[in-house]
C-alpha cells in the first residue's frame, strides 16, 4: 500500500508539472519568445561595410574602403570585369580607420588617411588609441600604387589632394600646406609659411598653382600659391568669410563662397536669424571680381546644413550649387557671368552626396525622390546635365544607393547599393545597357543570415501639433502574439533612417540590431523625428527644437502611441534606445515618461545643454550684452534631461566612451552622479579611450550586446 500510494502521489505530482507548463505554453508564444535563435548579434554585426568610393578622372579604375569586423582594408576594380580586389593587407581590429581616400588621375596610385576620427565634432584629425597602446599610432597620409605593393607613409597630415599631373599631393599639417611625391620618394616639404589657419588646397588644372583658404578667426580669405619665386596672391581680401575656392576648366578664374566675417552687435540667443552667403568668381589675371548669385534674406536661404554644405563645381560653363531656399536642398547652375540661373532639381525631395561628372556636363547625387511613393524614405541615385532641367533617377527601386560617379572614361556609373536585407556593397552600371552588377559580393559571409532578415514596412503618424512624422517598423510576422515594442532614436540630429541599410556605418550596425531585435520577438519602431534631414527646411529646422525647447520630444511621444494603437504590440512593455542625439531624446522619456517607458538604453547621450556653461549664451565680452541670455539659458536647462531627472524610475543603462570626440563623456558622469543620489534604477559601461563611433569592433559587438540584453531582460 505505501508503494502505490508514492506511485499515485509521484503521478499526481507529474500531472500537476503537465498541466501548469500547458497552461504556460501559449503565454510563451503570446509574448514572443523565440526559443531557437534564428542567428546571433555576432552574425547579423559581420557584414562587410565599404565607404570612401572613389574613381580615376582617366580610364575606369575604383578603390573603396571595406569594413569587416573591425578590419579595415582597400579594395579595387577596374572596367570592364569591375572584378574587386584587395588592395591592402592590415589585419588587425586596432581602430584606425582609412578616410579621404582618392585615385591619382591616372589611377595608377591610392591615397589615403590612416587613424584620426574623421567625423567627429572636434579633435578628428588627433590619434585614437583605443587600445591603450603606450605610445598612441600616428595619423598619417599614406599611398599605394593601383596595382599592388607596400603601402608607403608619406607624412603626418590631413586633407591629402593629388596633383592633376599625378605625381604630388598636397595637405595640411599644423595650418599650413605642405607636398610630398606621391610615392614617398622625397620627404615632405612646406609650400608656404602664411598667417592664419590655412587649408581646402585646390590644385588648378595644369598643376602650376594652388588655392587655399587662410582663416583668421572672425574673417578668412582665398589665396593662391603661383610658386616659390612669386608672391601669394589675395582674392579680394575685405572683412567676410570666404571659402571653398573652385577653379574654372580652364585656370583663370576661382569661384568660391563668401559669407560675412564674425562681429557686430550682440543679437538674439532664440530668434533665428538668416546665414547669407554669395556664389563669387574672381579673374586670378586681372583680379577683377565679381558675384553671380546671393541667397535670400530669410531662414530658408541661409547656408545649407545638409552633407557638403553649398557643393560648389565648375562643370562645362556652368558653375553649380546647392541651395535650400525654396524648402528643399536643390541643385541650381548658374552662367559664370552670372546670367541664366536654373533650377535643375525641382521637386519635395533632397539632394547629398554630389559628385559632378569628369568631363563636367553631369551632376550625380543620391536623393530620396523616385517613381515610388515610399521613396522619399529611401535613396536613389539621380543624374541630371548641368545645364538643363533634364533629371533622371538611374536606380528606382526598393533598395537604397548612394556615393555615386561616373568613371573617366564616361562608360559606367559606380555607387553603393544595398537592400532591405542584402547589405551595401559596391555596383556598377553600364549606362549603355544599363546592365548592373555587384562587385565584391564573396565579402558577404557564407552564414550571414540575409534571408532572415525582416522587411521594414513605413508608418506615419501625426505628433501631437499635427506634425507627420515617418517611422520604420521592423515586425517578424512569422512570430505572433502582443509583444514588447522598442522605439529607435537616431543621433545627428540631421539624419534620415531608411527603408532598407543605411549609407551610415553608424546606422547600419543599428539597422542589424534592430533587425536581430525582430528576430527575438521584438517589435521596432525607428523614429524620423524633425529636426532630421528628408522632409523639407521646416521640418530640419524647427523655431522650437533642441535646447529652445525640445519639441521633437513630442515626436518620440507620438512614436510611442502609435505602438500603443497597434494589435500586437504589449503596451506595458514598450522601451526606448538610441545614440547621440538618441540617446538625449531615450533619457529624456525616461526622465519625463518613465510611466511610457518601461525600460531604456542611453547610448552617449547630451544631457544638460547648460553644460556648455553661462556664457555660451551671453555672447560678447565687452560692454554690449545679448538681450534674451537668461531667458535662452532657462530654456536651454528645461530642455534637459537632467532638469526632470527626479521621474527617472525606470530601469536605463547608460554607455559612453571616454574619448568621445562629438557627446562630452561628463554628460554622462553628471547625469550618473545625480540618478546615484535619487537612488534610481540603473546601470552602466564605460569604454576605455574609445570615441563617439565604436572604432574598434570589439567594444561595438559589446554595446549591441548588452543593448539587447538590457532590452530583452526588462522587456520580455
Amino acid at each position: 500500500m505505501n508503494n502505490i500510494a508514492f506511485i499515485s502521489k509521484r503521478m499526481n505530482r507529474l500531472i500537476s508539472i503537465l498541466f501548469c507548463f500547458l497552461l504556460l505554453l501559449p503565454l510563451a508564444v503570446s509574448t514572443g519568445y523565440s526559443q531557437d535563435k534564428d542567428f546571433s548579434i555576432e552574425q547579423v554585426s559581420s557584414y562587410p561595410f565599404p565607404s570612401g568610393l572613389t574613381v580615376s578622372s582617366e580610364g575606369s579604375r575604383v578603390a573603396w574602403t571595406i569594413y569587416k569586423e573591425g578590419i579595415r582594408n582597400i579594395y579595387v576594380a577596374e572596367g570592364p570585369d569591375f572584378m574587386a580586389r584587395q588592395l591592402t593587407n592590415y589585419p588587425d581590429d586596432d581602430g584606425q580607420a582609412i578616410s579621404s581616400l582618392s585615385l591619382s588621375p591616372d589611377g595608377n596610385f591610392c591615397v589615403y588617411i590612416m587613424g584620426g576620427d574623421f567625423g567627429s565634432n572636434w579633435r578628428d584629425d588627433e590619434p585614437v588609441n583605443a587600445l591603450s597602446y603606450p605610445e598612441p599610432p600616428i595619423v598619417g597620409i599614406w599611398s599605394i600604387p593601383f596595382i599592388g605593393g607596400d603601402p608607403v607613409m608619406l607624412a603626418e597630415g590631413v586633407n591629402p589632394v593629388i596633383s592633376p599631373t599625378s605625381d604630388r599631393v598636397a595637405f595640411t599639417r599644423g595650418g599650413q600646406i605642405w607636398t610630398v611625391p606621391i610615392d614617398g620618394s622625397e620627404k615632405a616639404s612646406r609650400l608656404f609659411t602664411s598667417r592664419g589657419n590655412n587649408s581646402s588646397p585646390e590644385w588648378s588644372p595644369c598643376g602650376d598653382k594652388l588655392a587655399f583658404r587662410s582663416s583668421r578667426v572672425d574673417h578668412s580669405f582665398i589665396g593662391v600659391y603661383n610658386g616659390p619665386d612669386k608672391t601669394i596672391t589675395w582674392i579680394d581680401p575685405g572683412y567676410d568669410h570666404d571659402s571653398s575656392p573652385v577653379w574654372s576648366p580652364e585656370g583663370n578664374h576661382i569661384a568660391f563662397i563668401r559669407q560675412p566675417g564674425s562681429g557686430g552687435a550682440p543679437d538674439s540667443a532664440l530668434a533665428s536669424i538668416p546665414r547669407t552667403w554669395k556664389v563669387m568668381v574672381a579673374d586670378i589675371n586681372s583680379k577683377d571680381f565679381y558675384p553671380v548669385w546671393e541667397s535670400p534674406y530669410t531662414m530658408r536661404g541661409s547656408v545649407p546644413s545638409t552633407q557638403g554644405g553649398t557643393n560648389l563645381h565648375w562643370g562645362d560653363n556652368r558653375i553649380a550649387f546647392l541651395s535650400y531656399h525654396d524648402g528643399w536642398p536643390h541643385l541650381y547652375s548658374v552662367d559664370p557671368d552670372g546670367e541664366n540661373l536654373l533650377l535643375l532639381t525641382p521637386g519635395d525631395f533632397m539632394a547629398e552626396y554630389i559628385s559632378m561628372s569628369p568631363d563636367g556636363k553631369n551632376l550625380l547625387f543620391c536623393g530620396n525622390t523616385g517613381p515610388d511613393k515610399y521613396d522619399i524614405d529611401r535613396r536613389h541615385i539621380v543624374m541630371v546635365p548641368v545645364d538643363k532641367q533634364d533629371m533622371k533617377v538611374m536606380t528606382p527601386g526598393e533598395g537604397n544607393e548612394w556615393t555615386p560617379f561616373l568613371t573617366g572614361n564616361g562608360k559606367n556609373l559606380v555607387y553603393i547599393s544595398a537592400g532591405t536585407q542584402r547589405p551595401p556593397l559596391v555596383e556598377v552600371m553600364d549606362l549603355n545597357s544599363g546592365h548592373r552588377q555587384i562587385s565584391g559580393a564573396y565579402l558577404i559571409p557564407d552564414d550571414y543570415p540575409e534571408s532572415k532578415l525582416v522587411k521594414p514596412y513605413q508608418a506615419i503618424f501625426k505628433s501631437a501639433d499635427g506634425t507627420n512624422i515617418h517611422g520604420t517598423v521592423f515586425n517578424n510576422s512569422n512570430i505572433k502574439g502582443k509583444k514588447p515594442a522598442v522605439i529607435f532614436v537616431h543621433g545627428g540630429p540631421p539624419r534620415q533612417m531608411l527603408l532598407g541599410w543605411h549609407y551610415s556605418s553608424y546606422y547600419s550596425n543599428a539597422y542589424a540590431v534592430n533587425q536581430y531585435l525582430a528576430s527575438q520577438g521584438f517589435v521596432v519602431l525607428s523614429v524620423n523625428f524633425r529636426l532630421g534631414i528628408g522632409y523639407g527646411y521646416e521640418f530640419h529646422h524647427p523655431v522650437d527644437g533642441g535646447s529652445r525647447g525640445a519639441s521633437e520630444y513630442q515626436d518620440i511621444l507620438a512614436a510611442q502611441k502609435w505602438l500603443t494603437e497597434q494589435d500586437f504590440v504589449d503596451a506595458r512593455r514598450i522601451g526606448i534606445y538610441g545614440g547621440s542625439y538618441g540617446g538625449y531624446l531615450t533619457a529624456m522619456a525616461l526622465a519625463r515618461n518613465s510611466d511610457l517607458f518601461a525600460a531604456g538604453v542611453d547610448i552617449s547621450g547630451v544631457h544638460d545643454w547648460t553644460a556648455r556653461g553661462r556664457s555660451s549664451y551671453s555672447g560678447s565680452e565687452g560692454f554690449e550684452k545679448v538681450p534674451d541670455a537668461e531667458y535662452a539659458l532657462e530654456l536651454a536647462w528645461k530642455s534637459s534631461p537632467v532638469a526632470d531627472v527626479e521621474g527617472w524610475k525606470s530601469p536605463g543603462l547608460i554607455i559612453h566612451a571616454d574619448d568621445d570626440r562629438n557627446v562630452d563623456y561628463n554628460q554622462s558622469t553628471d547625469l550618473v552622479q545625480r540618478l546615484r543620489k535619487l537612488n534610481a534604477p540603473f546601470e552602466t559601461m564605460t569604454l576605455v579611450d574609445d570615441t563617439h563611433h565604436f572604432m574598434i569592433h570589439k567594444n561595438q559587438l559589446a554595446v549591441n550586446e548588452a543593448t539587447v540584453e538590457f532590452l530583452m531582460k526588462h522587456l520580455k
